[in-house]
């Protein structure tokens, strides 16, 4: 019967991890080789999103126009920027310097 328990309480917490959207914690994004990877994520409300330049000399932006961001907010290799998502919505953003030579954007999408 303990035997049971314990195999499915392992099951339950293998799926669940699987499974689980991000929801009051931080999730990062790497940026690296002219992309945003994963270019496209789903998080809860209140989640704070990390985007890490791990590129070798190229420098990057975030760059939300539909949330009001000032342009050229630059961040270098090994720095980071963040941005907590407090409310739910849909919230495309740029690379803004390698928009056009690179496609560079991604969306965060979050939920309640």
């Amino acid at each position: 019967m303990t035997r049971r328990i314990l195999v499915f309480i392992a099951i339950a917490g293998l799926l669940s991890a699987g499974f689980a959207v991000a929801g009051e914690e931080t999730v990062t994004i790497i940026v690296k080789d002219y992309k945003f990877q994963p270019a496209e994520i789903t998080v809860k409300a209140g989640t704070t999103v990390r985007w890490e330049n791990r590129e070798k000399r190229q420098y990057h932006s975030v760059y939300f126009e539909s949330l009001g961001d000032e342009k050229g907010d630059y961040f270098f290799p090994e720095e980071t920027r963040e941005r907590t998502f407090k409310a739910p919505g849909t919230f495309p953003y740029i690379c803004e310097p390698h928009l056009e030579s690179h496609d560079m954007k991604g969306v965060v999408q979050v939920v309640e």
